[in-house]
């Protein structure tokens, strides 16, 4: 049976391939751009001007800077997943098992040999800068690189959901030149270009025969990049000085990654080659913070921001000649994510911080798969702020990030086709898991002043 489906016709191999994983923000969304914001949560991130971060946070308050600062830093993530209850079967044309023709309908034939040792989110250094100048009292310019979007999965290799996915890696990176102008004492506003580089990778196994032995697998990967461009707008009002506004869109992007799609069978050939392209969409996101000035020591913020993920319908990868490669239902929802926090001026020198967020995800439960297997989120944090002297600070934050339990249950019935069965699939495979995650962030920024 195993030679019998050694050329693989490999019609669905980059099934559920969004670029999508365990990160720290709603679908892949990343949240790490400011260490100083980390601290309470990013509860002030449109309206709480602390460094050059603020870039990112809201281009406006730029111009509430009184002097030049560059902000370097980042967050070291550390995720942790529990798996339990797993059941994987494999499956098999009911015709085909009984020796003749395929009929249409799958029977269990055994359970699909692997583990579930979870952990698949390997350690991620997110880094990131900022530079913010104030020309004069009204008008500054600045520039950021960061990563706004991204994750990585990694399954150990006998993974029993890997059938569905295994690897996942994707990377955009973004550089934004910006400008602020503070009209008064009251009103700023900004707005920064972005250009943003996409970079993915994506693999999923494929038995090789009804054994579904992980040492015979055919091993199938995609990868592609491009580039694309958009924008970021801010407004900061301040109706009286202890009470600080503000609203930031960035707008979505649109990529349509090319590159390669290769099979590869147990001893390395290529068994199938072919170019791919998949239509890409980060959605646009707008945030809203309030920052109130309780006292000489203390201010508090909250924070609500939206992002616009039902643009993220469907999986449609196809060649260049436009034949669908595969086709996968994501239904992704709009989600919304608040935050509360503080922060308390101990000493001239030093500010403590805390806070905390809640995170809903916009993955549903009928199409969540390994490659996502993620819930809403609450993070605790806290963090601290050092300046030495005028010029230099060092930020330090630590956050815990705790999922709501998940289920995560799939199944498909394309595997196992080749020339002998005329290009039919007649087998399957299911997968099903209780998901437990959480994670660790910590932060590390320096800001100097010149």
């Amino acid at each position: 049976m195993k030679n019998k489906f050694n050329r693989l016709t490999l019609a669905a191999a980059v099934a559920a391939a969004a670029f999508t994983g365990q990160v720290h923000a709603g679908g892949y969304q990343i949240n790490e751009q400011s260490v100083s914001g980390q601290g309470y949560g990013h509860a002030g991130r449109s309206s709480n001007v602390n460094d050059a971060t603020i870039v990112f946070g809201n281009p406006a308050g730029m111009s509430f800077l009184d002097r030049a600062q560059v902000s370097v830093g980042g967050t070291y993530l550390n995720v942790n997943s529990d798996l339990k209850n797993v059941q994987a079967q494999q499956t098999l044309d009911a015709g085909v098992a009984g020796g003749g023709a395929p009929v249409g309908t799958q029977l269990p034939i055994g359970e699909i040999p692997g583990g579930n040792d979870g952990d698949m989110v390997p350690g991620t250094l997110i880094p990131y800068a900022f530079y913010a100048h104030p020309v004069n009292d009204r008008l500054a310019f600045g520039f950021g690189v960061y990563a706004p979007f991204g994750s990585k999965t990694d399954y150990e290799d006998d993974f029993q959901g890997r059938y569905f996915g295994d690897y996942t890696e994707v990377k955009v990176m973004s550089a934004q030149p910006t400008v602020s102008y503070r009209f008064n004492d009251q009103w700023s506003v900004g707005a920064g270009i972005t250009y943003n580089r996409v970079e993915g990778e994506l693999r999923r196994q494929l038995p090789s025969g009804t054994t579904y032995d992980p040492a015979t697998d055919i091993d199938s990967r995609v990868d592609g990049d491009d580039d694309g461009w958009g924008y970021n707008l801010g407004v900061i009002y301040q109706p009286i000085p202890e009470t600080t506004l503000g609203l930031t869109y960035r707008s979505k992007v649109d990529y349509t990654l090319t590159g390669d799609f290769r099979a590869y069978d147990p001893a390395g050939n290529v068994v199938r080659a072919d170019n791919a392209n998949l239509d890409l969409t980060t959605p646009e996101t707008v945030n809203f913070s309030i920052t109130q000035q309780m006292t000489d020591r203390l201010k508090l913020m909250f924070g609500a921001s939206w992002a616009r993920w039902s643009r993220f319908d469907q999986i449609l990868v196809e060649n260049d000649q436009g034949a669908t490669i595969t086709q996968e239902t994501q239904n992704y929802s709009n989600a919304w994510a608040f935050a509360v926090g503080g922060e308390y001026q101990l000493t001239p020198e030093w500010a403590l911080r805390a806070g905390l967020s809640i995170d809903n995800t916009p993955t549903s439960d009928q199409y969540r798969s390994v490659r996502i297997p993620s819930d809403d989120r609450r993070i605790f944090s806290l963090g601290a702020g050092w300046s030495p002297t005028d010029n230099l600070t060092l930020d330090v934050a630590y956050s815990y990030l705790t999922e709501r339990g998940t289920h995560v249950e799939q199944e498909r019935a394309d595997l196992l086709a080749s020339p002998a069965t005329g290009g039919v699939p007649v087998g399957g495979a299911t997968y099903s898991a209780d998901y437990k995650n959480e994670a660790h962030g910590f932060g590390a920024q320096l800001t100097y002043r010149f």
